[in-house]
């Protein structure tokens, strides 16, 4: 009887190995397009030339309990280099070429860039940390990897474990929190939080300006989506038709996932949100999806063929390798599921306490563990409630011959007007995040270091030189029912040119 009940018991957190290799993947290729487009701001987000020097960061947002690599230099070169070993480590994972250490490789050094610059993060970033936190434990280098070419043929493609009961409870927690932190009246009694959401100009997209004049549909959609992260999640957890509970489960979620890519500016949010499902594929849909991955890998193989082999010297280490003794393995196996248990139960812990109030469960020395590590998460989009000041930047320069210029929009001169497309001032999602960032009172302190980097990188251009700079935040708040105030200017700072 206790057999039978066990056995029920794993149905909800036993995955198929090949949905932890799209996972592996999935989440390496996000990795290498995180990097891909951090790295086009190496000086400006990472060096000590740019918007957050290493004195500014440890003096304001350091803990010391933090680590990063990435702190070890201030130049846009040595960042370079740690990116390109970062890269490297992520290429490695894609193929599963010694996952387990590439995996690290790729943690360690995501923490480290994550804890560079915290003022341009958003909650897809602790997502990806903890998808790669968790993957260490998870086989998901069993199958479609470097490393599977060098092991016997896998048989069975179940997996049941304690980093798979870590995996799925993470996913359920991220949606959970999310509602519970959502207690604001615009999302669980007025509807209007989704209606606010899409009057953040800095935020909207093409399809959110097709949905933003209907206010009932913006109610329903608000309730909807309260609902779907509050109680879909449970969903994971039924131990009968777990395939069909799952499919559903990720049919709903790609599709929410999609119409927030549509509707707001979230950067790779909505992607790793994607990544982080393929770990639930089941077995149906990847007895389909393995033959046309197969034929592909098979071109590989053949295109791997013209090259020269490993060298001897590899070939030769790997052949000599002994495996570990099955008492030795029995150890490292129930070692590990103690560590996973034990970093789960501490997870747990803190989100707890987040939704709660912070402090409550959790006291300030036990969150030692989750800086030190990066398993800190919080998962409060939109909450408690929207955010209603909205706005544009003008970074407004005044000219040696007097005139007034708009560094923001490449020179031209300066106007008040509201632009048609905000979202279109900003270069990517992370200097958006960095300009919201730049709004609070109690980030004050950052203002004159962005201020100088934009007066610096445009004096060295071949442009009109600028004898002061100015940023200025055209305020507007967002007001019910399709008002908002009257856009105020706020000079937010003033810097002038060092040799002045």
């Amino acid at each position: 009887m206790m057999h039978r009940f066990w056995a029920v018991a794993r149905q909800p957190f036993t995955l198929d190995l090949r949905a932890l290799a799209l996972l592996r993947i999935g989440t390496a290729a996000v990795v290498i397009l995180d990097l891909a487009i951090r790295s086009t701001d190496l000086e400006a987000h990472y060096s000590n030339l740019g918007v957050l020097p290493v004195g500014a960061l440890v003096e304001h947002l350091w803990t010391p309990y933090q680590f990063s690599l990435h702190v070890s230099s201030g130049l846009w070169q040595i960042q370079a280099a740690l990116f390109s070993i970062a890269t490297l480590a992520a290429v490695a994972l894609l193929v599963g070429y010694h996952t387990r250490l590439a995996t690290l490789a790729s943690w360690v050094l995501l923490v480290s860039l994550q804890n560079r610059n915290p003022l341009i993060g958003q909650g897809g970033d602790d997502l990806l940390r903890m998808l790669l936190f968790w993957g260490f434990f998870l086989p998901w280098g069993r199958v479609w990897s470097r490393d599977a070419h060098r092991s016997p043929p896998v048989t069975d493609h179940t997996y049941c474990g304690a980093a798979s009961v870590a995996y799925i409870v993470q996913l359920a927690l991220l949606y959970w929190c999310t509602a519970i932190l959502k207690n604001g009246l615009e999302w669980t009694h007025d509807g209007t939080a989704l209606y606010y959401a899409l009057s953040l100009d800095q935020l909207l997209l093409p399809g959110g300006r097709l949905l933003y004049p209907h206010p009932k549909l913006l109610q329903f959609l608000t309730f909807a989506t309260w609902y779907v992260e509050l109680l879909l999640p449970f969903a994971l957890f039924i131990p009968f038709k777990v395939s069909w509970w799952r499919a559903l489960v990720i049919g709903i979620l790609a599709i929410f996932h999609l119409g927030i890519s549509l509707t707001l500016f979230v950067g790779l949010f909505f992607i790793i949100n994607f990544v982080s499902l393929l770990g639930l594929l089941p077995p149906a849909a990847l007895n389909w999806l393995a033959p046309q991955l197969n034929r592909h890998g098979q071109r590989m193989i053949k295109w791997r063929a013209r090259f020269p082999a490993w060298p001897l010297s590899w070939r030769i280490h790997v052949e000599q390798a002994q495996p570990f003794s099955p008492v030795t393995r029995r150890v490292a196996y129930v070692a590990q599921e103690a560590i996973v248990i034990a970093a789960l139960f501490y997870v747990c812990w803190w989100n707890i306490d987040d939704i709660s109030k912070p402090g409550r469960w959790m006291s300030e020395p036990a969150r030692w563990l989750g800086y030190l590590f990066r398993i800190d998460q919080h998962w409060g989009m939109f909450a408690p409630t929207v955010f209603k000041d909205d706005g544009w930047f003008i970074l407004e320069g005044n000219t040696e011959k007097g005139s007034l210029i708009d560094l923001n929009r490449n020179g031209t001169p300066v106007t008040y007007a509201k632009p048609r497309a905000i979202v279109k001032l900003f270069k990517n999602d992370r200097w958006r995040k960095y300009s919201e960032n730049y709004l609070f009172i109690d980030h004050a302190w950052m203002r004159p270091y962005y201020c100088n980097y934009w007066l610096r990188i445009w004096q060295q251009a071949n442009r009109p030189q600028l004898t002061r700079l100015t940023v200025v935040y055209m305020k507007e708040v967002s007001l019910p029912n399709y008002h908002a105030s009257k856009a105020t200017r706020e000079v937010l700072c003033d810097c002038v040119p060092q040799s002045q």
